[in-house]
């Protein structure tokens, strides 16, 4: 019998229903449903080598080799950047061949926002919204953007794949590191499932852009968040840290461009790491306050230290 943990965005933890038993049978290819893709995700060759992935609420994308190589060749259009961005979506349907679509035929741009939603999120070299870093005394040190992508699953309730960034160094540490990210239907945060050596400790942040936003942090039920406006409205980042495996909280300062995270420091066993992070946009209309978004992370970070458990027998 295989147990798998589940986050469903409509359970309840206090409802007293611990774990629920699914009897699975096997079915004909003509009997299968129809169903709609809402977890989707690729590698996105025809821009710099992205991976974009989305569900039905939020969409994220992160950079690839060709995006590291235009920067080291000093050819305008590539990003050097470990950091996750945010795709501001206002749809449920997905959006992101869509938007790629206009950029690569010239019929538009996904800078701007025609009703569907738009990329305004500026990540450049800082974690975006949950991107990694190593705390060595007083400095965070980051990788380069990732070297090998794979897909795992697409489809209508969970979209996942995993990154592989080559060997790196934090301050005399070499490190290694392997992303397996994925994200469910109607969630707004992405888990990370992060394999790494070569430290005890792992950080993950929010990008505090030209710090004019608010931060806040709940370390007992371990989660933290950052509110700003952005152009015309507001968003919400937020990373959920469960199992009790968060160490620290920094709102990490400096005058250094994009080098300003909210920072969360999560304790390596055995030569892994698990948090989630993603965002809530105001205009999408789920989060209309910076309360709100809070009480989401609140309830989400519930769930994560009291998981579902579905049981699946042959």
């Amino acid at each position: 019998m295989e147990k798998v943990e589940l986050i469903c965005p409509h359970y309840h933890w206090d409802c007293g229903i611990t774990s629920v038993e699914w009897t699975l049978s096997k079915i004909s290819e003509n009997q299968r449903p129809k169903t709609e893709t809402y977890c989707y995700l690729r590698f996105v060759p025809e821009r710099t080598e992205d991976y974009a992935w989305e569900n039905n609420q939020v969409a994220f994308s992160t950079y690839g080799p060709k995006a590291q190589k235009m920067i080291e060749d000093n050819i305008n259009g590539g990003t050097l950047s470990s950091g996750i961005d945010a795709w501001l979506k206002r749809v449920e349907y997905p959006i992101i061949n869509k938007w790629y679509d206009k950029r690569t035929t010239g019929k538009g741009t996904y800078h701007q926002d025609t009703g569907e939603g738009l990329d305004n999120f500026h990540v450049g070299s800082s974690r975006g919204i949950g991107g990694t870093a190593v705390k060595i005394q007083n400095e965070y040190y980051i990788s380069k953007n990732f070297v090998t992508w794979k897909t795992i699953t697409t489809g209508p309730i969970r979209t996942s794949f995993i990154l592989t960034y080559a060997d790196w160094d934090a301050a005399g540490n070499k490190i290694t590191k392997t992303k397996k990210i994925s994200l469910d239907y109607e969630n707004f945060l992405s888990k990370f499932e992060i394999s790494v050596s070569g430290i005890d400790e792992l950080s993950t942040g929010l990008t505090l852009h030209d710090k004019k936003g608010k931060v806040s942090s709940n370390f007992k039920e371990g989660w933290l968040d950052h509110w700003e406006k952005i152009d015309d409205s507001k968003i919400g980042t937020g990373i959920v840290v469960p199992n009790k495996k968060l160490i620290s909280i920094e709102n990490y300062l400096t005058p250094k461009a994009d080098l300003s995270n909210h920072y969360a420091t999560v304790k390596v066993v055995d030569n892994k790491v698990m948090y989630y992070a993603g965002f809530g946009w105001k205009k999408q209309g789920t989060f209309t306050s910076k309360q709100a978004w809070e009480s989401y992370l609140s309830e989400f970070a519930e769930k994560a230290n009291n998981p579902l458990l579905v049981s699946l027998k042959k």
